[in-house]
């Protein structure tokens, strides 16, 4: 087996040009093996190989760090089996010997000596005990390597797709910041591949509004449930991160401040890297349900300041999951679960905040698709709740097409706060652009067209598009106090009228007027063929 040298650093940092051809070649190469089937394989792929780059080179600065500061140093990541060690060097072990040292769990490694396989070391990284940044990313490691596979079948086809990744280095901060949004472009093309199995993600627009509109300041816990690829957790550390001054205000950011849960591993994988891209050092993500807990066993210790999030809507959780919630509010649709879950995980007022001060209520930002304003039944219950215990203050309506290609579902945004029962609820209709019938694809909603909605949000007026209902109006319920209805699927009474929600009679009586014109135009036209 050929034995491995490091590979020289490199000079100058690569251009945005040069990493966009490097991804392409080596996505390129995957489409030659017989092992990948498309994007939802070859994305996977490169993201592991990538992570593995990344985090060689990550701890090869902290290192240099370390001796200039005249402190102990240990990577998480031990010879053999850094990237430096067999990966670098690009005459470096290949075909048959290079898929063994990945997958099997007893291997002749790179260095020449008898040990476990690549995978079978990563994923027992996470044993150890003790705490630390190095103890964290091992368990972070060890997570992600659970639950990957290589599907490359041609090992040498591996080689040259790992000698592409080699001439991406993460040394130089602004390389760092080219490959980050090259990264997410890709995950915007994995998202695209996964629309048709049910995934829903949230447009950078929409996440940049909701973190501006929310604000948290440094010291805040903030959480996302359902984080998916972590494009909330990403905006919120970008935000945060420019309330830094000082060491111990990094600290608190890299340690005490971003939080999430994702379930599948491909997402998790995704989002740890796309964390580690952006500067989070140890991502926090839980890799389990977050609906796993019995709602009423947490308490005050598992509250958090504020929650972004949008969660999945559409799917349906297992019978054991269902059993977490009260009898009165348990459903299969998993957005209403999710719902329980923020509302539980919601700091209360008078309680410590993560900065140690009193807090005013813990505050949260969630994407709900349109049934659940005018669902009745447990969807009711659950409502009466949000409006009784907490201050559901804003609901922004998003016009049609935000989430294309993934769902033509209209979507709202829910803004509600744990500062007591809600009195009012202001409603804010985000319009389309002129001339634009609904968003696409190819033509996305920007963030400048929230600029309005930013501008209006501190100091708020009725306008066309902006109105305010009591929560009274919208609470229906018996005189014993029993919930009959909830709906707040309140229209702009400034609006034109939506034919989508006229009164059936009405609709019916609008088809057939429009039905009678159209007879009356083909037998114009008839006519007019006639004297012809």
């Amino acid at each position: 087996m050929t034995r491995t040298k490091q590979a020289p650093p490199q000079a100058q940092p690569t251009t945005a040009q040069q990493l966009g051809s490097l991804v392409k070649s080596a996505r390129d190469i995957m489409r030659k093996d017989k092992g990948l089937s498309g994007d939802l394989d070859r994305l996977p792929m490169l993201t592991w190989i990538m992570f593995l780059k990344f985090l060689d080179d990550l701890e090869q600065i902290e290192a240099s760090r370390a001796k200039l500061g005249k402190t102990r140093y240990r990577s998480s990541i031990e010879p053999p089996y850094r990237w430096r060690d067999w990966a670098a060097n690009e005459s470096g072990v290949t075909g048959p010997e290079l898929l063994a040292f990945i997958q099997h769990e007893e291997c002749t490694r790179p260095d020449g000596t008898k040990g476990p396989g690549l995978f079978a070391y990563l994923r027992n990284l996470g044993n150890g005990n003790g705490r630390g940044t190095a103890v964290s990313r091992r368990r972070v490691i060890a997570t992600v390597f659970s639950g990957v596979q290589n599907r490359m079948t041609s090992g040498y086809l591996l080689r040259d797709v790992i000698n592409k990744v080699n001439g991406i280095h993460f040394l130089a901060k602004d390389e760092l910041f080219t490959l980050g949004s090259l990264y997410e472009s890709m995950l915007k093309e994995m998202r695209d591949a996964a629309g048709d199995n049910g995934e829903f993600y949230t447009p950078r627009a929409v996440v940049r509004f909701m973190v501006a509109v929310l604000d948290p300041q440094l010291g805040e816990i903030i959480l996302d449930p359902a984080c998916g690829t972590g494009g909330f957790l990403v905006e919120t550390f970008a935000h945060l991160e420019k309330q830094c001054q000082t060491v111990q205000h990094r600290r608190t950011l890299q340690d005490e401040s971003i939080f999430g849960g994702e379930a599948k591993p491909l997402p998790y994988l995704l989002c740890q890297m796309n964390l580690l891209l952006h500067g989070l050092e140890a991502p926090n993500i839980d890799p389990l349900n977050s609906l796993r807990h019995r709602l009423s066993e947490l308490g005050d210790k598992d509250r958090v300041d504020i929650i972004l999030t949008n969660p999945p809507f559409g799917g349906e959780e297992e019978r054991g999951i269902l059993g977490n919630f009260p009898d009165d509010k348990q459903t299969a649709e998993t957005a209403l679960l999710f719902l329980q879950l923020i509302m539980r995980k919601l700091r209360r007022r008078g309680t410590p905040a993560g900065n140690g001060k009193p807090s005013t209520g813990g505050r949260a930002a969630v994407v709900v698709p349109n049934g659940t304003l005018f669902g009745d039944g447990v969807c009711a219950r659950i409502k009466a709740e949000l409006l009784r215990d907490f201050n559901l203050h804003t609901i922004v309506r998003l016009p049609n097409g935000v989430f294309a290609p993934y769902t033509s579902i209209p979507t709202n945004l829910l803004f509600f706060d744990r500062s007591g029962p809600t009195k009012d609820i202001w409603y804010y209709e985000q319009p389309l652009p002129e001339g634009r019938k609904q968003f696409t694809k190819t033509a996305p909603l920007q963030f400048e067209e929230f600029a309005d909605c930013l501008k209006w949000w501190p100091k708020r007026k009725e306008n066309d598009r902006a109105w305010k209902v009591k929560a009274a109006d919208v609470l229906k319920a018996d005189a014993d106090g029993s919930v009959v209805s909830v709906n707040l699927d309140v229209k702009n009474p400034r609006g034109a009228p939506d034919l989508e929600h006229l009164p059936p009679e009405q609709l019916v009586a609008d088809i057939l007027t429009k039905e009678q014109r159209i007879v009356e135009i083909v037998g114009e036209i008839k006519a007019v063929l006639g004297r012809s």
